[in-house]
This record gives structure tokens, C-alpha cells and sequence, in this order.
């Protein structure tokens, strides 16, 4: 009876000490818990977590049972081991920092771009790849939004020029010297060929994709650029966003996913806003077969 009646008063004594500032608190943690995860999931950088967490579990069985020696050998690395998780974790690091300050800058409260320069784009990059898909011809072809790729642009040729289906097909024609690189398009504007994209960071699946591919799985990871890709192998043309691949895209369908990427409602960047996802018919084409 006496323990019946000391539940309430403890539950009451529970709540009366729970506030709104406290649940905030508690909502905020687990916000940043999941963000964190969900910007390290997929990377080489879970199984370096897990590494870390092993250390920390070592370190307090050693305290617990007052193994001094190898608690001072574990404190004394863990100075260092400060310095080295900054130069482990770098690549996601500047993914969150860039994330941070793509939301930071607020451009995605304002109107962003006319809608025929949308068209224009899409139309443009959706014809000249399904063109060098007929042509067995591969391209690498990444449209920037609000993330600037200036860095990117620079390891390869400047160019600045007007974006058009020819420009597209010669630059992609084989054995000429930028070919193998990847163009970079800002608004419509074609800013440089022959760029070299970072490779994907990306455990999952790599192994199965080309050289073109893990380019731009590795360029989506970094920023929230939009990548198409033409398989030079099958002439498979694939459109990433996000470090997500969709395969098997037709000349339609890829129009209609790259104005669902750039539009001012879904887009983000010097075209528009950002969108979370392809239109929801260009989701379901095949996305197992390698490259």
C-alpha cells in the first residue's frame, strides 16, 4: 500500500521538475544526435566511430578497475588523439560545416530564378546526354546550385561559355583533351572543362561504379550539386543528387528530374532551389546494374 501510494508523489515530484526549456533541451540533443549520424552514415567514418567508442570503453573499464598504468598511457594519447580526429573526420567535417553554411545563408527563403532558364538548362543537358548516349560517348556533367564549385572549376580549363548541346557533344567527343573531365555549369553558363571531381567517400556500393560514377557520388557528398552522367560502357545515363544515384533515365525523364532539381519551388542554388528527390517516375528505373 505505502509503495501505491509513493508512485504519484514521485511521478508528480518527476514532472514538476521537468520544463518547457527542459524538453527544448532534450528536443535540440536528439536533433543534433540524429543529424550527426545521418551525415556519417554510408562513410568510412561509422567504423572509425566505432573505433573510437572501443578506446573510450577500454579507457573506462581501465579506471574502474584502477589499471593506472594503462589509463595514463590512454589519457596521454588522447591528446593527440584530438588533433587526429580532426585530420580523420576532415571530409565530414567540411560536409557538416558546408551544410551548416548552406543553411546559414538563408538564399533559400527568396525567390531564386526565372523558370525558362530553368527549361533552357535542362532541356539543353537532357539532349546533348541522351545525344552522346546514342553516340556511346561518356560525359560528366555537374550543375551547380547554391554551393559554389569556383574550387572544382579551377583544376580544370576556364571556359565561361554560353551552354549548348554542340559545346557539350565537342567537349564529350573522344580523345580530345577535356573529355575525360567533368564540366562544370553555372546558371547557363558552361564555367569549366576537364575538372577533377573527388571520389566518393562512400563504403556502400562503390566497388560496383566507374571511375565517372564515384566522381560524382563524391561531388554530391560535398555539396548539393547535380551531376548527369553517360556511361561510356552501356550509355546508361544516370542523374545524381545527394550521393543517390537514379539509372536508366530517358531524355524526358531526365528533363523533368533536373527542372524538379533547379525549379524556385524544389530547387536551390543559381537555377533555383533545392528539392529532396527526382520527380517520383524517374525513382523507379533500375538502379543495381554496374557501371
Amino acid at each position: 500500500m505505502l509503495h501505491c501510494r509513493a508512485m504519484p508523489q514521485l511521478i508528480e515530484s518527476i514532472l514538476d521538475q521537468v520544463r518547457p526549456t527542459t524538453l527544448l533541451d532534450i528536443g535540440i540533443t536528439a536533433l543534433l544526435i540524429y543529424w550527426l549520424f545521418s551525415l556519417i552514415r554510408g562513410t568510412r567514418a561509422v567504423r572509425l566511430v566505432i573505433g573510437v567508442t572501443v578506446l573510450f570503453l577500454v579507457y573506462a573499464i581501465a579506471q574502474e578497475l584502477d589499471l593506472r598504468l594503462l589509463t595514463r598511457i590512454m589519457e596521454t594519447g588522447a591528446v593527440v588523439g584530438l588533433f587526429a580526429l580532426v585530420v580523420v573526420f576532415q571530409p565530414e567535417l567540411r560536409r557538416a560545416l558546408e551544410r551548416i553554411g548552406r543553411f546559414g545563408s538563408m538564399a533559400w527563403l527568396f525567390a531564386g530564378s526565372d523558370n525558362r532558364a530553368v527549361d533552357r538548362v535542362a532541356s539543353i543537358v537532357s539532349g546533348a546526354a541522351s545525344i552522346l548516349s546514342r553516340e556511346g560517348h561518356g560525359a560528366l556533367i555537374v550543375l551547380e546550385r547554391e554551393t559554389g564549385l569556383e574550387e572544382i572549376a579551377e583544376t580544370g580549363v576556364m571556359i565561361h561559355a554560353e551552354l549548348s548541346v554542340d559545346l557539350l557533344r565537342t567537349i564529350f567527343f573522344p580523345r580530345t583533351a577535356l573529355h575525360d573531365g567533368a564540366v562544370i555549369v553555372r546558371g547557363d553558363q558552361v564555367l569549366a572543362a576537364g575538372a577533377l571531381l573527388p571520389l566518393a567517400e562512400m563504403t556502400v556500393h562503390t566497388e560496383r561504379y566507374g571511375t565517372r560514377h564515384r566522381a560524382a557520388l563524391g561531388i554530391t557528398e560535398q555539396t548539393d550539386a547535380v551531376v548527369v552522367v553517360v556511361s561510356e560502357e552501356n550509355g546508361q545515363i544516370s542523374l545524381v543528387e545527394r550521393a543517390r544515384i537514379v539509372r536508366n533515365l530517358g531524355e524526358a525523364q531526365l528533363t523533368r528530374a533536373i527542372v524538379t532539381l533547379l525549379s524556385n519551388t524544389n530547387g536551390g542554388g543559381p537555377l533555383g532551389r533545392r528539392s529532396t528527390r527526382p520527380p517520383d517516375e524517374t525513382m523507379s528505373s533500375a538502379e543495381q546494374s554496374p557501371t
